[in-house]
């Protein structure tokens, strides 16, 4: 994240990405996530998450946390604490659930007037944005990413430090339908771990076990799925739910290699 800081002008770089990487080591796997990608594994037919989202519903406290200690990073723009929805002028004087950083529960507070400045979270789901700006808050990049017609920076509420989980391969001895999945946040916002758990079990049995692009196919099997099939009202994936409308990319690693590693 430093490099792309200092290169920034020299290649005219802009924007950001969200990292899900994953390195093996001495029989071990270290998953490392920043950013809303997710990895799991599925053994037997059972899922294992490796990892979890960054958003600004996830990280809530942290976000909170910092504005309270820095707010001048709010611009007076944006207010630092949670309330259910958008404070009105109106309610000026009234009482109105609201959290805190040091809060999980909800409290009433008198509302003031600092309170109808805009929150610094807002929205629920895949709509919850820092600052109306962005809805993930780990990353690379996004080192020039302001706050539409402002001059307050996003950055510092952006973090590049992953959450890494490590798993033991030799712990457990692995068949050909046990995998490792990475995807980005297109397949994981349309289908649920286990439904991605029964597509590939179902899908792996089937291929040619000694087809090297079974793995592959697996992972495109994903990618169709999320995305579904173009009809009159949109793209549509089971039970007419509405397809994936995010970039999908997804990998399927075999696990059982991990067994000739003791």
């Amino acid at each position: 994240d430093l490099q792309i800081e200092r290169e920034r002008t020299v290649y005219s770089i802009s924007g950001g990405c969200t990292a899900l990487v994953v390195v093996y080591l001495l029989g071990k796997l270290y998953v490392a996530n920043a950013g809303d990608s997710r990895a799991i594994i599925i053994r037997n037919g059972k899922v294992i998450p490796m990892s979890s989202e960054f958003t600004p519903e996830t990280e809530r406290q942290r976000l909170q946390y910092l504005a309270y200690m820095q707010p001048h990073l709010l611009g007076n723009e944006f207010t630092h604490l949670e309330f259910p929805r958008r404070v009105q002028r109106k309610e000026v004087g009234k009482r109105m659930l609201y959290r805190d950083f040091n809060m999980t529960g909800w409290a009433y507070k008198t509302i003031e007037e600092d309170d109808l400045k805009f929150p610094l979270i807002y929205g629920e789901g895949k709509k919850a944005r820092v600052m109306a700006t962005i809805g993930v808050t780990r990353g690379l990049g996004d080192h020039d990413l302001k706050v539409h017609d402002s001059n307050i920076y996003i950055k510092p509420f952006l973090s590049s430090s992953p959450e890494v989980r490590v798993y033991d391969l030799l712990q457990y001895e692995h068949g050909p339908d046990d995998v490792l999945i990475l995807a980005t946040d297109g397949l994981w916002d349309v289908l649920l771990n286990e439904e991605v758990a029964e597509a590939v079990t179902n899908f792996l049995p089937n291929c040619d076990p000694d087809d090297p692009h079974r793995y592959t196919l697996a992972a495109q099997d994903l990618v169709m799925r999320a995305r579904g099939v173009l009809k009159d009202r949109g793209w549509r994936i089971s039970n007419d739910r509405l397809g994936s409308g995010d970039d999908i990319s997804v990998y399927v690693i075999p696990l059982i290699h991990g067994n000739k590693q003791s």
